[in-house]
């Protein structure tokens, strides 16, 4: 119907009419069937060791090559290192081609991943930074809710393979002792629970239990109309719908409680580990052109929002990640943790 420009932005299009819908829908109905649960434990406190992984990939000469990821290490870093007095850091980057140790691959990033928690205490605070490709696979142990466990996606991806959740869970993660605190800032597509944390928070520092299914499911009808008006994709028409009716039918039970029980049961950590990503799962981050510089949207949402008030507490920064992006782009920045944190405290690493 719209031609070549349609087919163009349809995706765009779509997944704007589909937030958009969500947000009306909650507005109209108070969130209907979505429920929440206080966090009622408490941050411990720092005062040991800083340590942060730094990680950007433009995947340069590749395929789905990007422009905005070591801009984002080199913006994020500066920021850190400004704030707060880093001990030890390590930086991998697709652009320090004469020192192999340095790239990040596969290998160099599960390395990365022990070098940062080797001999962690309570007390200490870790940082990790993340800026690349996220991907999105099969869930393969029936621990994901929506049936696709998140990848990270090195920058040697074609021999070697992604990095899922579940790994990065059990090598970054999983075993930190209590009193460390890691925060890891993820600005990757389909990143909302890619540290596999079984806590979600929404803006008001509440817990959230069930998502509405049934709101996200006549969002997801609505947009894939719109996107099919637009592209006359019937192949992706076909399998959107079938989403927006699956959810449809859910209900308001929030999807797989089963995954959502073993998740807190075998994800929970003593560690204080929070993690801020840059979209939902089911979404994209973009890699974007801002004050004429390439970067990624959530990396420069942290940072303008905590330049604005270094004061601000986690759950008001996750506010303003969201205000900051509104309108621009889709995607919707995510809070999460290993344990039921309350995050109404200052933002601190």
């Amino acid at each position: 119907m719209f031609g070549e420009l349609g087919k163009k932005f349809a995706d765009q299009i779509g997944e704007k009419v589909d937030v958009a819908c969500g947000q009306y829908l909650s507005s109209k109905n108070g969130d209907g069937d979505a429920k929440v649960e206080k966090a009622t434990e408490t941050l411990g406190a720092i005062n040991g060791k800083r340590k942060a992984l730094f990680i950007g990939i433009n995947y340069t000469g590749q395929q789905g090559e990007l422009r905005g990821c070591i801009n984002d290490v080199n913006n994020i870093k500066a920021f850190m290192s400004s704030n707060f007095k880093i001990d030890e850091m390590l930086t991998l980057t697709d652009d320090q081609t004469s020192d192999p140790s340095k790239l990040p691959t596969r290998a160099n990033l599960l390395a990365g991943f022990r070098w940062l928690r080797q001999g962690a205490k309570s007390g200490d605070s870790l940082i990790m930074h993340y800026s690349g490709h996220g991907g999105s696979v099969k869930d393969e142990d029936g621990d994901e809710e929506d049936g696709s466990d998140e990848t990270m996606i090195p920058l040697d991806y074609a021999q070697a393979g992604h990095i899922v959740d579940d790994d990065v869970h059990d090598v970054l993660v999983r075993g930190l002792p209590k009193g460390v605190r890691l925060t890891a800032i993820m600005d990757c597509c389909h990143s909302g629970s890619i540290l596999d944390l079984p806590h979600s928070y929404n803006i008001n520092g509440d817990l959230e239990i069930v998502e509405n299914n049934r709101n996200m499911g006549i969002s997801k009808i609505i947009s894939t109309g719109v996107r099919f008006a637009f592209d006359g994709n019937k192949k992706k028409a076909t399998a959107s719908l079938h989403e927006g009716m699956k959810l449809l039918m859910a209900g308001g039970n929030g999807g797989n409680s089963d995954a959502r029980e073993k998740t807190i049961q075998t994800r929970s950590t003593d560690a204080d580990v929070i993690s801020f990503s840059g979209c939902k799962d089911s979404q994209t981050s973009a890699d974007a052109q801002i004050g004429g510089q390439a970067t990624g949207a959530m990396s420069y949402a942290l940072i303008k929002s905590l330049k604005s008030d270094t004061t601000m507490n986690y759950t008001d920064l996750l506010k303003s990640m969201r205000q900051t992006l509104e309108g621009e782009y889709t995607q919707v920045p995510m809070l999460s943790a290993g344990r039921k944190l309350d995050l109404e405290s200052p933002f601190h690493i």
